[in-house]
C-alpha cells in the first residue's frame, strides 16, 4: 500500500502561502446551484457493456475525465469504436472483434485495471496492462486468480501469477466460464469486473465471495442493475453469490446519472459555510453509494430536501460530530472526515479498512493531513477517530488522490490559508473542480488568498 509520510511539526509555516491551489474561504452563507457531471462508476460500467453488446449503442451525459478517457482508450485499443457525438459527453460505441497484441494504460483507475482484464480474456491475442506508479501497489490478485482458474493465461513479468500491475493476459478469443471463488474484501470491483464480462463467457459465470467482509455493496448492486437493463440474466438471490447466464448483451441508448459522490463536497459546503447548495439531476432512485449523502449530512446538522430532481442542502455553519459506518460508501469518507475535523464533537468513521487500497492509503493520508492542519485524527483497525481541534493554514497534500483534494477544499471553507497540492488530480473524476468550486462561492461572501 502507498503510505503517506509522517506529518511535519504542525506550525503556521508548514506551507508557504504560494504553495498549492489557494482553497477559498467562505465569509458568508452560500446560495448556489451546481450541475455535477455524469457518474464515473456508471460511465465505465456502461462503456464496458456497450463494448460487449450485440450492436451499436450510445451513452449520453457520460463523464469525461481521466478515468473515463482511460477506459475509452483501453476499449479502443481492444478493437471497439468509441466516437464522440455532438458533445464530448455523448459517446457512440460500436463493438468489434476484440484483439491483441495491445497495451492498456490503467493510469490510477481501479475500474480500468479491474474491469478490463475479464474483457481482455475474450480477445484474440496478448493484452498487456500497466498504469501509474501508484497503481502498481493497488491489489489485483483476486480478479487475476479468478481468470487463471477459468484457464485464462495470466502472467506477471517474472512469469508468475500476478497480484498487481503490470501483467499480461493471453486471450484466446473466448472464455470457458463456470464458477470461481473470489475474496473481494479489498474491493467490490473484483466482483463487478467479472460479472460485467460474464454473459459473453461460454458457460456464463458463478462468482462466490469468500472473504470476511464485502465493502461497497451498492457498487455490486449497481453492476447487477445495469446488467439486467441490457437483458443479461443475473441471479443474486443467495448472499455473496452471483450467477450470470450466458447470452447476448443488448445495445442501448442510455442517459448517465450525475455522480452523486462528486456532489458530496459541494453539498457539504452548505454545512460548513451556512446557506443552501442545490445539485440538479438528482435521481429519485439509484444504486450509487452517493445516495447516502443527504442522510449523512442531516446526521451532521444539515437539512436536505428533494424537489423534483433538485437536491437542496441547507446548513447553519455548525457541524455535529457523528459515529457512522461507511462500509457501503467508503468513497464518501474523505468528505465526512473533512466535516468531522470542523465539527463540535468527536467523530468515528467505521467500516472503511478497504480505503487503504485506493489511490493512496486514504486512512493514513487523511490522518496525516488533518494532523498537519492542527487537528487530531487517529487511525483505527477499520477507520478513523477525529477529534476537532483549532485548525490553521498549511499545504494539504493529496497523494495524487482526487478525493483528498476535494476534502481539503471543504476544510478550506472555514480555515484560511489552506493550500491544496496538485488540485488538478481532481480531473480523475471531476475535471474543472477548482473552477466549479469558485463559482459556487461567487457572490456568497467568499474570499480567496
Amino acid at each position: 500500500m502507498t503510505t503517506p509520510p509522517p506529518a511535519p511539526p504542525a506550525t503556521e509555516s508548514s506551507a508557504p502561502a504560494d504553495e498549492g491551489w489557494a482553497a477559498p474561504t467562505a465569509h458568508g452563507p452560500l446560495d448556489a446551484t451546481v450541475e455535477v457531471p455524469g457518474s464515473k462508476s456508471l460511465t465505465n460500467r456502461l462503456l464496458v457493456l456497450a463494448a460487449l453488446a450485440d450492436g451499436p449503442g450510445t451513452l449520453r451525459g457520460a463523464l469525461r475525465s481521466r478515468d473515463a478517457d482511460l477506459m475509452i482508450a483501453g476499449l479502443r485499443a481492444l478493437g471497439v469504436e468509441v466516437v464522440e457525438g455532438s458533445t464530448p459527453s455523448e459517446l457512440h460505441v460500436t463493438p468489434g472483434p476484440l484483439r491483441g497484441p495491445v497495451d492498456v494504460d490503467c493510469g490510477l483507475a481501479g475500474t480500468v485495471m479491474r474491469f478490463l482484464p475479464p474483457v481482455a480474456a475474450l480477445a484474440d491475442g496478448t493484452v498487456r496492462f500497466d498504469g501509474d506508479e501508484g497503481a502498481r501497489v493497488r491489489p489485483m490478485g483476486p480478479v487475476l486468480a479468478a481468470l487463471a482458474a477459468l484457464d485464462v493465461p495470466v502472467e506477471a513479468p517474472d512469469g508468475r501469477l500476478p497480484t498487481t500491475l503490470p501483467f499480461t493476459i493471453r486471450g484466446r478469443g473466448h472464455v470457458r466460464g463456470g464458477s470461481v471463488d473470489v475474496d473481494a474484501s479489498a474491493s467490490s470491483q473484483f466482483v463487478s469486473g467479472l460479472l460485467l464480462a460474464a454473459a459473453r463467457y461460454d458457460q456464463g459465470l458463478t462468482v462466490r465471495h469468500v472473504g470476511r467482509t464485502l465493502p461497497s455493496m451498492p457498487h455490486i448492486e449497481m453492476t447487477v442493475e445495469v446488467l439486467r437493463e441490457v437483458g443479461v440474466v443475473v441471479d443474486d438471490s443467495r448472499p455473496a453469490i452471483w450467477r450470470v447466464e450466458p447470452g447476448p448483451v443488448a445495445a442501448r441508448d442510455v442517459q448517465v446519472e450525475p455522480d452523486l459522490s462528486n456532489a458530496a463536497p459541494f453539498l457539504a459546503a452548505a454545512l460548513v459555510a451556512g446557506g443552501t447548495v442545490r445539485v440538479t439531476g438528482w435521481p429519485a432512485a439509484t444504486t450509487q453509494p452517493g445516495a447516502m449523502v443527504p442522510e449523512l449530512l442531516e446526521s451532521m446538522g444539515a437539512t436536505a430536501s428533494l424537489d423534483g430532481d433538485v437536491l437542496s442542502v441547507t446548513g447553519t455553519g455548525e457541524v455535529r460530530g457523528v459515529d457512522v459506518d461507511l462500509h457501503a460508501a467508503g468513497e464518501l469518507a474523505p468528505t465526512i472526515a473533512a466535516l468531522a475535523a470542523l465539527a463540535d464533537s468527536p467523530s468515528r468513521l467505521r467500516g472503511i479498512a478497504h480505503l487503504r487500497g485506493h489511490e493512496t492509503d486514504r486512512l493514513a493520508a487523511l490522518a496525516t493531513e488533518i494532523t498537519r492542519l492542527g487537528g487530531q485524527a487517529e487511525e483505527t483497525r477499520d477507520g478513523l477517530v477525529i477529534t476537532p481541534r483549532p485548525l490553521h493554514g498549511a499545504l494539504f497534500r493529496t497523494y495524487h488522490d482526487h478525493r483528498m483534494a476535494t476534502s481539503a477544499a471543504v476544510i478550506g471553507l472555514r480555515v484560511p490559508g489552506v493550500g491544496v497540492e496538485n488540485v488538478g488530480t481532481t480531473a480523475k473524476t471531476l475535471p474543472g473542480f477548482a473552477g466549479m468550486w469558485e463559482r459556487m462561492l461567487a457572490g456568497s461572501g467568499a474570499a480567496t488568498r
